[in-house]
């Protein structure tokens, strides 16, 4: 449903809306714009936007554009219901704007984002949430944006890339699976829809695996696969199980979720791995490498140019150790910022 409008006060001439169709093709700009100005690389899915504004993802997320006296969209807030106690809030605003315009809509923006996030709060029936959004490291206006707006910061998160050769997509690139340990894709039916049960172990392990890892938190299942479906570049035929032989009974033991990437500023395809982990029981059995080289050679028979992904700088498990000696390299750096909100009876 359409947001109503809110008291904003902007300058002159300027109005705020809810976005629509024929706003997908300018916020993809305008998206692109923050990111050039941040990090020095503008490449942004279009449909990517499309899916937020007014596609499958825009069911669970209320958002709203700022537009100048000139027509163009100058600001895009948006606030995603991601799960019970987590909200996730972006906001964007024109790199060119004055300062001092771009630092009070953004201000507002994030007002407006809390007082979302309270309803929703009411809707859903807890007392409190999590506002989670990012900035660039070294990206100083936004964190100072952030800082003002009662947000600390969290995390740091590598975002990490590996290149991908040809030659990858040979079966005998690789070690060998340690013995117990076998690895396979989320089985489908013949329409290409995936087994419920696989779905179900893959949700399984994620959430298990990351059970004692930083800002865990419970994400159910029906929401866990609407959102990654929500994705353009969602495969289910990127989707892996790795299971061992524990005690002479074959059990999971991990799972791996990838998508497709979009060319970046080079035109390069790539894949990216949106989760992967490894439960407990199986640490130590060479699981994670395990699904590491089946990405890669997947990537590599796909005819792809990098495998993409993020890690806790901080990670308790040495991930980034991990991704560092199997030739992962640091692109940049990102940071987590949370705001605790509680929702006033």
């Amino acid at each position: 449903m359409p947001q109503s409008p809110t008291p904003f006060v902007v300058p002159v001439g300027w109005g705020i809306r809810t976005p629509g169709p024929s706003d997908v093709e300018p916020l993809a700009k305008l998206h692109a714009a923050v990111r050039q100005a941040a990090i020095g690389s503008g490449a942004i899915d279009t449909a990517s936007v499309q899916i937020a504004v007014t596609g499958t993802g825009s069911w669970t997320r209320r958002q709203l554009v700022a537009t100048g006296a000139d027509g163009r969209i100058h600001g895009w807030v948006t606030v995603h219901d991601r799960a019970a106690g987590r909200t996730r809030v972006v906001v964007d605003t024109d790199p060119t704007l004055d300062d001092a315009i771009a630092d009070r809509l953004a201000a507002q923006m994030y007002a407006w984002a809390q007082g979302q996030a309270i309803d929703i709060c009411r809707l859903r029936g807890v007392d409190a949430t999590i506002l989670d959004t990012d900035a660039y490291a070294g990206d100083d206006r936004t964190q100072s944006r952030l800082t003002a707006a009662g947000f600390h910061r969290a995390r740091t998160w590598l975002q990490m890339t590996r290149p991908v050769t040809p030659q990858e997509a040979a079966e005998d690139t690789f070690p060998p699976l340690r013995e117990g340990v076998m690895v396979r894709r989320v089985a489908t039916y013949d329409e290409n829809s995936p087994v419920a049960e696989d779905l179900q172990t893959v949700h399984l392990m994620l959430e298990q695996s990351f059970a004692d890892h930083w800002g865990s938190y419970r994400e159910s299942f029906p929401e866990f696969v609407q959102r990654l479906r929500e994705d353009p570049g969602h495969r289910w035929d990127h989707w892996w199980i790795a299971t061992v032989i524990i005690d002479g009974v074959e059990q999971p033991a991990g799972a791996l979720v990838s998508s497709v990437l979009s060319p970046d500023d080079a035109g390069v395809v790539g894949s990216y791995i949106d989760y992967i982990g490894v439960h407990r029981r199986a640490r130590g059995r060479g699981v994670a490498k395990a699904l590491l080289h089946t990405v890669i050679r997947d990537a590599a028979s796909r005819g792809r140019g990098k495998v993409d992904l993020e890690v806790d700088a901080d990670s308790p498990t040495g991930a980034d150790g991990l991704y560092l000696s199997m030739g992962w390299t640091t692109k940049h750096r990102t940071e987590s910022w949370h705001h605790d909100l509680t929702s006033p009876r």
